[in-house]
Protein backbone atom coordinates (compact mmCIF):
# COMPACT_ATOMS: atom_id res chain seq x y z
CA UNK A 1 0.00 0.00 0.00
CA UNK A 2 1.13 3.51 -1.32
CA UNK A 3 0.52 5.95 1.92
CA UNK A 4 1.18 9.88 0.72
CA UNK A 5 0.09 12.43 3.70
CA UNK A 6 -0.18 16.09 2.75
CA UNK A 7 -0.04 18.77 4.76
CA UNK A 8 0.81 22.52 5.02
CA UNK A 9 -2.25 23.66 3.60
CA UNK A 10 -4.41 26.88 5.39
CA UNK A 11 -5.75 30.27 4.32
CA UNK A 12 -3.00 32.66 3.37
CA UNK A 13 -3.53 36.46 2.25
CA UNK A 14 -2.74 37.37 -1.53
CA UNK A 15 1.09 37.86 -1.80
CA UNK A 16 1.47 35.58 1.18
CA UNK A 17 3.31 32.08 1.22
CA UNK A 18 3.11 29.00 2.36
CA UNK A 19 4.88 25.56 2.36
CA UNK A 20 3.29 22.13 1.60
CA UNK A 21 4.70 18.72 2.08
CA UNK A 22 4.41 15.71 0.88
CA UNK A 23 5.73 12.56 2.70
CA UNK A 24 5.10 8.69 1.31
CA UNK A 25 5.21 5.75 3.47
CA UNK A 26 4.38 2.05 3.07
CA UNK A 27 5.43 0.99 -0.34
CA UNK A 28 8.08 3.29 -1.78
CA UNK A 29 8.53 4.04 -5.29
CA UNK A 30 10.82 6.65 -6.75
CA UNK A 31 10.51 10.17 -5.32
CA UNK A 32 11.47 11.04 -9.06
CA UNK A 33 7.96 10.32 -9.70
CA UNK A 34 6.13 12.61 -7.23
CA UNK A 35 4.59 15.69 -7.85
CA UNK A 36 1.97 18.03 -7.04
CA UNK A 37 -1.21 18.96 -8.95
CA UNK A 38 -4.69 21.28 -8.14
CA UNK A 39 -8.54 21.15 -8.68
CA UNK A 40 -9.71 24.12 -7.99
CA UNK A 41 -14.10 24.51 -7.13
CA UNK A 42 -15.19 23.74 -10.82
CA UNK A 43 -12.27 22.99 -12.46
CA UNK A 44 -10.03 19.66 -13.69
CA UNK A 45 -7.34 18.56 -11.83
CA UNK A 46 -4.15 20.17 -12.87
CA UNK A 47 -0.44 19.92 -12.76
CA UNK A 48 1.23 22.38 -10.72
CA UNK A 49 4.70 20.68 -10.64
CA UNK A 50 6.77 17.48 -11.15
CA UNK A 51 10.10 15.94 -11.61
CA UNK A 52 11.57 15.21 -15.14
CA UNK A 53 13.28 12.05 -15.63
CA UNK A 54 16.95 13.75 -15.20
CA UNK A 55 15.09 14.69 -11.75
CA UNK A 56 14.97 18.76 -12.61
CA UNK A 57 11.45 19.97 -11.41
CA UNK A 58 8.58 21.00 -14.35
CA UNK A 59 5.99 23.59 -13.68
CA UNK A 60 3.33 25.01 -15.21
CA UNK A 61 3.50 28.37 -16.59
CA UNK A 62 1.04 29.47 -13.80
CA UNK A 63 3.19 29.10 -11.06
CA UNK A 64 6.77 29.29 -12.71
CA UNK A 65 8.97 31.91 -10.94
CA UNK A 66 6.56 31.64 -7.70
CA UNK A 67 6.67 27.97 -6.58
CA UNK A 68 9.77 25.89 -5.68
CA UNK A 69 9.25 21.92 -6.31
CA UNK A 70 11.94 19.96 -4.07
CA UNK A 71 12.98 17.40 -2.13
CA UNK A 72 14.60 15.57 1.23
CA UNK A 73 15.59 11.84 -0.06
CA UNK A 74 16.33 11.01 3.03
CA UNK A 75 12.93 11.97 4.97
CA UNK A 76 11.24 10.67 1.24
CA UNK A 77 9.72 14.02 1.26
CA UNK A 78 8.47 16.37 -1.22
CA UNK A 79 7.78 20.44 -0.73
CA UNK A 80 6.03 22.92 -2.78
CA UNK A 81 7.18 26.11 -1.62
CA UNK A 82 4.60 28.75 -2.81
CA UNK A 83 5.06 32.39 -2.75
CA UNK A 84 3.70 35.64 -3.77
CA UNK A 85 0.05 33.97 -3.68
CA UNK A 86 -2.79 34.98 -5.99
CA UNK A 87 -6.22 34.24 -5.28
CA UNK A 88 -6.88 31.75 -8.54
CA UNK A 89 -4.35 29.60 -6.76
CA UNK A 90 -7.07 28.67 -4.28
CA UNK A 91 -7.42 25.10 -4.86
CA UNK A 92 -7.23 21.34 -3.00
CA UNK A 93 -3.83 20.84 -3.44
CA UNK A 94 -2.80 16.48 -4.25
CA UNK A 95 0.36 15.11 -3.91
CA UNK A 96 0.47 12.32 -6.98
CA UNK A 97 3.46 9.56 -6.98
CA UNK A 98 3.83 7.50 -10.04
CA UNK A 99 4.83 3.58 -9.90
CA UNK A 100 8.03 3.11 -11.25
CA UNK A 101 7.18 0.83 -14.05
CA UNK A 102 3.76 1.59 -15.28
CA UNK A 103 3.24 5.14 -14.31
CA UNK A 104 0.35 4.31 -12.10
CA UNK A 105 -0.91 6.66 -10.21
CA UNK A 106 -1.29 7.14 -6.50
CA UNK A 107 -3.00 10.15 -4.76
CA UNK A 108 -2.81 11.55 -1.20
CA UNK A 109 -5.82 13.08 0.54
CA UNK A 110 -5.22 16.78 -0.51
CA UNK A 111 -4.60 19.45 1.39
CA UNK A 112 -6.67 23.20 1.24
CA UNK A 113 -5.38 26.44 0.55
CA UNK A 114 -7.12 29.13 0.51
CA UNK A 115 -5.67 32.49 -0.84
CA UNK A 116 -8.12 34.94 0.01
CA UNK A 117 -8.32 38.61 1.66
Amino acid sequence: QVNLVESGGGLVQPGGSLRLSCTASGIIFSINKRGWYRQAPGKERELVARFRSDGTPYYADSVKGRFTFSRDNAKNTVYLQMNSLKPEDTAVYYCNQRRDWDDMDYWGEGTLVTVSS
